[in-house]
């Protein structure tokens, strides 16, 4: 039986994040040499995507649908291998087809609602968040999707309602947690917010997002020596903090948390 893991790559968690699920497919038509095949060309498309090398895993995902046509998970896999290209268009026509051949799957629905993010189709992004959670109404990366897509829509109170949901059915979802943090700081409650960052520290003291969120939360604030030392690490974790439009474009902090590490890194 062949197995494909299914990625979710999400534009905005690209860097630091992923959930990896098993999805099962199996023809009696497939020859034992035909599905030995299939999973040499997986682990390659696998070993592709862990060297950042997405166009080659695309290649190796394209040669899996020309023999396993009626797999969603090897079109959905190739749609997060497009969209870590930001081949948005191309991506969303892989996630419809993976939805046509899976439609109570939750995978597909997810991954195509980032890409629908990408392309700022936030309603319909949160269209299909909102049918992951019909499937599945504990699905936890589903509010956390739906919460950035609410952000894209300014819809801040709505946002944090759906991070707090996803913290709450999965504690350690980090980035929910950092999510939930930088929407509080948005809605100017600042002290909470750095409250939530200082906690989300103490237990991952290496998540770069929050150490450079809480240095320009403290920048603001007048704590330069604070700042200064989270930077530092924030930086030797991920340099693109540095970069102002990928932070805003990219991974999409909230407007005043751009403009405090805007004040931050301009002063710097």
């Amino acid at each position: 039986m062949m197995r494909l893991i299914v990625i979710f790559l999400s534009l905005l968690l690209v860097f630091g994040w992923s959930e990896v699920v098993m999805a099962e497919t199996q023809s009696s038509n497939l020859t034992p040499e035909q599905l030995q095949q299939g999973d040499e060309l997986a682990n390659k498309a696998f070993a592709a995507i862990n060297k950042g090398d997405f166009a080659t895993a695309e290649r190796y995902w394209t040669q899996i649908i020309e023999q396993f046509p009626d797999n969603p998970a090897a079109w959905s896999n190739r749609g997060n291998s497009r969209v870590s290209q930001n081949k948005l268009q191309e991506a969303l026509a892989d996630y419809n087809k993976a939805v046509e051949l899976a439609p109570n799957v939750t995978d597909p629905y997810l991954n195509r609602g980032t890409a629908l993010e990408g392309l700022g189709k936030w309603e319909e992004a949160i269209a299909d968040y909102n049918h992951v959670l019909e499937l599945d109404p504990l699905d936890a990366m589903a509010y956390n999707n739906r919460g950035n897509a609410n952000a894209g829509l300014r819809k801040w109170e709505s946002a944090i309602a759906d991070y707090k949901k996803s913290n709450e059915i999965a504690p350690n979802f980090a980035f929910a947690r950092a999510n939930y943090a930088l929407a509080l700081y948005e809605t100017g409650k600042v002290d909470e917010a750095i409250h939530q960052m200082r906690n989300i520290l103490r237990k991952y003291p290496n998540f770069a997002d929050v150490r450079a969120a809480i240095t320009a939360a403290y920048w603001v604030q007048g704590k330069q020596g604070e700042a200064e030392s989270n930077w530092v690490s924030a930086v030797g974790l991920d340099g693109r903090y540095k970069d102002i439009n990928w932070v805003a474009n990219i991974r999409r902090w909230p407007p005043s948390m751009i403009k405090a590490l805007d004040r931050f890194l301009t002063l710097k």
